[in-house]
């Protein structure tokens, strides 16, 4: 059974990923052999000396990786963009001190151009770093899902500087919160090979009328499997060691994907979403984002992101103009904010949602009341 592609989704992702694993290289290097230098148009980059036959290779530095250099440096992130803009060279000469009286060994993880002398550096990292790149994670799920009976189709599927994120959503696993609200099953998976967390699959449920996206906030539905990072022997390791780990990791990842294709746990939240439609909110249309945003402690522009968010759900199917305003309303708010934000955003916002839906009694009586 294939996985049905909405637009071009998986095959422009898969694309993408390929690319990006041919020009992908890894640099174990001391600080003492690296330098930070600013171009002439005002821009970081790091060379990375010639060391073993290797050329020096001069590379630029993307926003990611230039906040984990700062963090090497003990510059928190705020301060070291400042002082890029308008002191670089100074800004330059400081860190490259730090580099030299306190080495350390780092994994710098690049892009390179067909030269392979320039690129750019897209990760900082510890040298004891666990890799598994998005491929990996790719070759691991995809077979599971288009094995599956839930007739998965991709929803969205995006490369950025820090994640991969793909979100499927099942054809035959669907049913109505209430009526009119129809939903059906999903699966997310996620990864950063560059230090931005963890591999991540979990399961999404998703509300066909807007295709709003709500993960769920129970911990048995979305797993980190693995840490990225902070391994203290990992780096000790043998090559067969680390083939083997990342085997161990593909295998959980299909058993996870396998679970999450479960019918009994899609029924389990849509009883869930049915109940939520029975907890009414009371007082002012205006009012009640604030007291969500309060309660789960979001900001104000964020508060304001809920009420557009909210503006938008109302006159949907299951919640059309009239109704009153109740946990799924919300719910369905705080999902249509994941809708126009940014890509690194998106999983924030779902995640939101199901918060609101599993919410403790104290904490939903101050939104309700």
């Amino acid at each position: 059974m294939n996985i049905e592609n909405q637009n071009g989704t998986l095959q422009s992702l898969l694309l993408k990923v390929q690319e990006q694993n041919n020009r992908s290289a890894d640099f174990l290097a001391s600080t003492d052999n690296l330098q930070k230098h600013t171009n002439d148009q005002g821009k970081p980059q790091l060379v990375i000396e010639a060391t073993g036959g290797e050329p020096t290779r001069t590379l630029d530095i993307n926003d990611h990786a230039f906040g984990q250099i700062a963090q090497n440096v003990d510059i928190d992130t705020r301060t070291a963009r400042r002082l890029q803009n308008e002191v670089p060279k100074e800004f330059d000469a400081v860190t490259n001190a730090l580099f030299q009286k306190n080495p350390t060994n780092r994994m710098v993880r690049t892009f390179l151009d067909e030269s392979e002398t320039t690129g750019t550096v897209r990760a900082f990292v510890s040298d004891k770093f666990k890799t598994f790149d998005n491929i990996n994670l790719l070759q691991a799920s995809l077979p599971q899902l288009m094995e599956s009976e839930a007739s998965w189709k991709v929803v969205n599927g995006t490369v950025t500087d820090k994640r991969l994120y793909i979100r499927l959503k099942s054809e035959i696993q669907t049913g109505e919160a209430a009526k009119g609200d129809l939903m059906a099953n999903g699966i997310g998976l996620s990864n950063s090979e560059v230090g931005a967390g963890s591999v991540q699959v979990y399961q999404l449920f998703w509300t066909l009328a807007c295709t709003n996206g709500m993960q769920t906030e129970n911990r048995n539905r979305s797993s980190h499997i693995t840490s990225a990072r902070d391994s203290a022997d990992y780096g000790l390791l043998s090559g067969e060691a680390k083939d083997a780990d990342n085997k161990a990791l593909e295998l959980k990842l299909r058993d996870l994907t396998r679970a999450y294709s479960s019918r009994e746990l899609f029924d389990e939240i849509l009883e869930k979403m049915n109940r939520a439609h029975s907890d009414i909110i009371e007082g002012d249309f205006h009012e009640i984002p604030e007291r969500v945003g309060t309660v789960l402690k979001l900001t104000k522009k964020e508060n304001t992101d809920i009420l557009n968010g909210l503006m938008s759900t109302i006159g949907q199917a299951g919640f059309e103009h009239g109704k009153p305003i109740t946990r799924a309303t919300m719910v369905n708010a705080l999902t249509a904010v994941a809708n126009n934000c940014e890509a690194d955003n998106v999983d924030t916002w779902q995640q939101r949602g199901g918060k609101l839906l599993n919410l403790n009694d104290r904490d939903w009586n101050r939104i309700a009341a």
